[in-house]
C-alpha cells in the first residue's frame, strides 16, 4: 500500500511543505475521529475537473465505522464529491445535505477544508480536505459526554480549516499520548473545568483528588496535587500554555504513588481562544512496570560485574599456584586455565557496561589478541591487527566464541611461525 506521501507526490501538485502539514494532520487526527464518532478521510485535488484522491483514512475507537472497506488509493469525481468541492473552493466547513448509503450503512458526509498557515501566520490557501463520515445506523440521543465530544471536535474542526490544528510537536516528544477515552478535561478561557469525564475523574481520584473537577482552576489544581513542587509548576505552566494558545509537551504528575499523563491542547476557533482540551491517562501501572524493568536491569548487571569479579579471583589463584609448580607441564596447564578463565571474564565485564545481553564484541577481540601477544610462549615480536567487524552478539554467543578465539590466537602465535621470522599476523 502506498503512503500519504507516495500518492501525494505521484498525483498531485501539492509541495513538500503542504505534505508535511497533512502528514502532521494524519498524525493526530485519531483525536477528532474519537471526538467526532465518525471515520475522517484526507482527499487531496488530483486535477482541475473535480477529482479527489483518498490518501489517508483514520476510524473511530468510539464508534462503529461507516466504512467497512479502505478507501486509500480510492478516486472519486462527480456528485460524489459535491461536498468536498464546495469545502476546497470556498474554504467553509460543508454540513448540508442528506445521509447517503454505503451498502446497508447510512452515513452523514461533512467537508472540512485544510489549510497550511503562511510563514507570517495568515490563513493560507485550502491544500485538501477532511471528509468526516459518521455511521447513522446505531444514531442515539447523546449524553453530556457525548454532547462535549462533539463540541469539541467542531472547535478542533475549525481549527483545522483555520490552520491552527494540529499544534507543533515539541523537540524530543514522541507520539505516544493520552487518547479520548482514557479521560478528557474540557476548560474554559479562564483555566475552570467545564466538563471532565468519568474516566478522567478516576484519574484525579488516584492522585488523592476526590472531589468533583468541574469548577476548579486546573493549572492551580495541578501545582496543589503533584508531589514535586517542580513537577507541579511544570504541569500547571503546561495548562496556562495551553490557554494562551501554545501546545505545550506532555506532562506527567506523580502524587500519592500514581502517575498521570497529561496534554493539554489549545481551543481556538478562528483564532479566537475559548480554553483548552486536555487528555488525560493514568499510566501508574506503566510506570510500575517501567521501574521494574530497570531494577531487572541494574540487578542483571550487577550479577555479571560479581561474576567477573569472581572470575578474576579464580584467575589469580590459578596464577599463584602456576608459580609454585615444579613441573613445567602442570605450569602449562595452569597458565592456560589462566587464560581462559580470564576471557570469559572479560565477556562478563563487556556485559556489567551493557544495557542488555548483548556484547560489542570487536572491542573483546581487540583486548584478547592483546594479551595472547604478551603472554605467548615465544621469544618472537608477534604484531596482530583485525580487519573486519563481529558486531554486537549474544552473551552466550559471545561466551564460547571468545574461548575458541583465545585458543585459536595463541596456537597461531605460538606455533604459526618460523623461529627466525617476525610475523604480522592479522586475525580474521
Amino acid at each position: 500500500m502506498s503512503t500519504l506521501r507516495d500518492l501525494a507526490e505521484e498525483h498531485t501538485q501539492l509541495r513538500p511543505a503542504d505534505i508535511d502539514h497533512l502528514h502532521r494532520i494524519a498524525g493526530d487526527w485519531q483525536l477528532l475521529s474519537d471526538l467526532s464518532f465518525a471515520d475522517l478521510l484526507l482527499w487531496v485535488p488530483v486535477d482541475r475537473e473535480g477529482t479527489f484522491l483518498c490518501v489517508a483514512q483514520v476510524r473511530p475507537t468510539t464508534a462503529p465505522t461507516a466504512y467497512q472497506d479502505d478507501q486509500v488509493g480510492r478516486i472519486v469525481g462527480g456528485p460524489e464529491v459535491a461536498h468536498l468541492e464546495v469545502a476546497y473552493g470556498q474554504g467553509r466547513i460543508w454540513r448540508e445535505g442528506d445521509p447517503v448509503w454505503y451498502g446497508d450503512v447510512p452515513a452523514r458526509h461533512e467537508a472540512i477544508p485544510v489549510r497550511l498557515r503562511a510563514a507570517d501566520g495568515e490563513p493560507g490557501e485550502v491544500i485538501a480536505v477532511v471528509g468526516r463520515d459518521t455511521n447513522l445506523s446505531t444514531a442515539r440521543t447523546p449524553s453530556q459526554l457525548e454532547l462535549n465530544y462533539l463540541t469539541t471536535a467542531d472547535d478542533l474542526a475549525q481549527m483545522i480549516a483555520d490552520g491552527t490544528f494540529p499544534p507543533p510537536r515539541h523537540p524530543g516528544e514522541t507520539t505516544s499520548a493520552p487518547r479520548v477515552g482514557d479521560g478528557l478535561v474540557r476548560l474554559d478561557a479562564s483555566g475552570k473545568v467545564t466538563y471532565a469525564s468519568p474516566n478522567a475523574q478516576s484519574a484525579y481520584r488516584r492522585l488523592g483528588f476526590a472531589a468533583h473537577l468541574v469548577g476548579e482552576d486546573l493549572a492551580k489544581l495541578h501545582r496543589r496535587l503533584a508531589g514535586d513542587p517542580l513537577e507541579g509548576t511544570e504541569a500547571a505552566n503546561g495548562i496556562l500554555a495551553a490557554l494562551r494558545g501554545e501546545g505545550p509537551p506532555r506532562r506527567e504528575i506523580d502524587a500519592r504513588g500514581a502517575t498521570m499523563l497529561t496534554r493539554a491542547l489549545p481551543l481556538m476557533p478562528a483564532g479566537v481562544p475559548i480554553g483548552a482540551l486536555v487528555l488525560v491517562r493514568d499510566i501508574t501501572e506503566v510506570r510500575r512496570r517501567d521501574r521494574a524493568l530497570i531494577t531487572k536491569d541494574a540487578t542483571i548487571r550487577e550479577i555479571h560485574h560479581r561474576v567477573k569479579n569472581n572470575l578474576q579471583t579464580v584467575a589469580a589463584l590459578l596464577r599463584l599456584q602456576a608459580r609454585r609448580v615444579a613441573m613445567p607441564e602442570a605450569r602449562v596447564a595452569l597458565e592456560e586455565s589462566v587464560r581462559r578463565v580470564a576471557s570469559i571474564a572479560l565477556v562478563h565485564e563487556t556485559l556489567s557496561m551493557s544495557s542488555d545481553e548483548a556484547v560489542e564484541f570487536d572491542g573483546i577481540v581487540d583486548r584478547v589478541a592483546s594479551a595472547a601477544t604478551e603472554v605467548a610462549a615465544t621469544e618472537q615480536t608477534v604484531g596482530m591487527r583485525r580487519r573486519g567487524s563481529f558486531g554486537v552478539l549474544p552473551a552466550e554467543i559471545a561466551t564460547s566464541l571468545v574461548m575458541v578465539l583465545n585458543e585459536l590466537l595463541l596456537n597461531a602465535v605460538e606455533h604459526g611461525f618460523p623461529p627466525a621470522a617476525e610475523p604480522e599476523f592479522p586475525p580474521a
